[in-house]
């Protein structure tokens, strides 16, 4: 990042969002949502048993 007077110029990477490593993001998501919806069925379904 430099300072040209009031102006600031960044690079297209400084500017972007973007993780700069591997993130697995979608995959620890799916992992938890698929844990907590078999949490809840067998919540559920162990007291529906009885």
């Amino acid at each position: 990042m430099e300072k040209h007077g009031d102006q600031i110029e960044v690079t297209e990477r400084e500017a972007s969002n973007k993780p700069r490593g591997p993130h697995n993001v979608r995959i620890v998501l799916a992992a938890s949502l698929l844990l907590a919806i078999l949490t809840m069925s067998i919540v559920w379904i162990i007291p529906a048993l009885s």
